[in-house]
């Protein structure tokens, strides 16, 4: 098994990290130094490529479940969460920065922000955005996965969070997996239940919006929109 130390000095990706900076690393190179050692035949540059070599863009693997991260020929439980926590971290900090300057003024603004979470799951996934007084983004947190129904809605989850948070307002998101954004009656249900709620709570409801395959529907504004 050939580790990173073991390998010729000008090809060892984090001595080039040292003297160059991370940005000059290729993928292969971050890869390997979060993977840290190959395989009795690959060495960990090998094993990077052979990885990456799977995916068409860099981006599908942020979808890559642990399981099939340990399918994988060399790649083991240590390697898989190693990377499982790195791709989360980096989530994470992108969504904070993104949510610290996002101002919602249109449902385009809240398609812009949910359809990297939204456009490839094959599951109904409900979200909640939190906002101030400004309409800009406090936090966006999912509350459910499932098909949506006003038996599976807990009103006291949405809008605990948004005493926790002082949020002024907030915004309901899900996705219809079929890629039709057109809400169905129990979309329509679950958003009475929860204005209703909202209204006990001083909360404002701006809108709930049905994510679709390059399109929303807006239900307070009752209008899809379709984008590029």
């Amino acid at each position: 098994m050939l580790m990173i130390k073991e390998m010729m000095s000008d090809d060892k990706p984090r001595e080039r990290l040292i003297e160059l900076g991370v940005e000059a690393l290729s993928n292969y190179e971050l890869l390997a130094i979060l993977f840290h050692t190959g395989t009795k035949s690959q060495s960990v540059i090998e094993l990077s490529k052979s990885v990456l070599h799977r995916f068409d863009q860099l981006k599908e693997l942020e979808k890559v479940s642990f399981q099939e991260w340990i399918q994988m020929p060399g790649i083991g439980t240590a390697k898989a969460c190693t990377v499982l926590a790195a791709l989360e971290l980096s989530k994470r900090i992108t969504k904070n920065h993104e949510e610290k300057r996002i101002q919602i003024a249109a449902t385009k603004d809240i398609y812009s922000h949910m359809k990297h979470r939204l456009s490839h799951l094959e599951q109904e996934h409900f979200y909640t955005l939190y906002l101030d007084m400004k309409n800009q983004i406090i936090a966006t947190k999912r509350l459910y996965i499932g098909t949506l129904n006003q038996s599976n809605i807990h009103p006291r989850e949405v809008f605990q969070h948004a005493v926790k948070l002082a949020a002024a307002s907030v915004i309901f998101v899900h996705n219809h997996p079929s890629g039709d954004s057109t809400p169905s009656l129990a979309d329509y249900k679950a958003t009475e239940l929860l204005e209703q709620s909202a209204k006990i709570m001083g909360v404002m409801v701006i809108d709930h919006v049905v994510m679709g395959y390059k399109q929303c529907y807006s239900i307070k504004e009752n209008r899809k929109y379709h984008f590029d």
